[in-house]
């Protein structure tokens, strides 16, 4: 499993790189201060995405400024998920979970794909369907308002919503892949890498780079992620945090 190459550019060039990459490391605080900064809930110390859209925080630092800014951004009860930079056992915080998510950036080859006809564009009339399918294997991730942040497409079968793929996170030029789920009744059908063919082509046509996250201890998703031309970059923390009461 080879690894995301770095670039043989000129060394100005590969600085650039490095600070595109850097923003990667804190994929959340990222997104909250460039595409996404108008979905942003907080300030220059802790940032969110409103509950409805999303159960994200990020901070640019670990430091007391930052955790009493996230204390103010959740309410009593609510959780909250970070990736990248967490500190350790925030005051006011009970840190349910701990664990790591893989990072893989596309390194392929860009392959047009033809339209398919089938896959479907999924709007705001789609999100009982979309929230009942991600429940499935995303429990909690996928929010009424998850949508707005990117696009969405799916296949349906007799009416049933089966499988989606969507964009998510946006630090910089980087589009993230997220919520790639199909019915177990429809598994193995292939259904899942048409959409994320057609993802990495529609990011790629903007210029961008797509890149996602898998469970680090999912072996088979990220072979499979790596078979369609995804590289591991790195693991990165991620932890579920609740908010106590005051």
């Amino acid at each position: 499993m080879r690894p995301y190459r770095r670039s043989r550019r000129r060394p100005d060039t590969n600085r650039i790189l490095e600070d595109a990459h850097a923003m990667l490391d804190n994929p959340i605080w990222s997104s909250l201060t460039t595409n996404h900064a108008g979905f942003a809930v907080g300030d220059g110390l802790a940032r969110r995405f409103p509950p409805e859209v999303a159960p994200f925080l990020g901070i640019p630092e670990i430091g007391p400024s930052s955790l009493a800014a996230m204390a103010r951004l959740a309410e009593p009860g609510e959780r909250l998920t970070m990736v990248g930079l967490i500190p350790d056992d925030p005051a006011g915080w009970t840190m349910e979970s701990r664990g790591a998510v893989s990072q893989l950036v596309f390194d392929g080859d860009r392959k047009d794909t033809e339209l398919d006809a089938e896959a479907l564009a999924l709007g705001p009339e789609d999100v009982p369907d979309m929230l009942a399918l991600t429940g499935l294997v995303y429990p909690a991730y996928f929010r009424p308002r998850t949508h707005e942040l990117g696009s969405y497409l799916g296949f349906r079968h007799e009416g049933a919503l089966i499988a989606m793929a969507g964009t998510r996170m946006w630090p910089g030029t980087f589009r993230e892949i997220s919520g790639v789920c199909t019915h177990p009744d429809f598994r193995g059908r292939g259904l899942a890498g048409r959409l994320l063919a057609r993802l990495v082509d529609q990011i790629l046509h903007q210029g961008l780079t797509p890149f996602l996250h898998v469970d680090a201890g999912n072996a088979g998703a990220r072979a499979a992620y790596e078979k369609a031309g995804f590289a591991w970059r790195r693991d990165l923390p991620l932890a579920r945090l609740r908010r106590e009461a005051p």
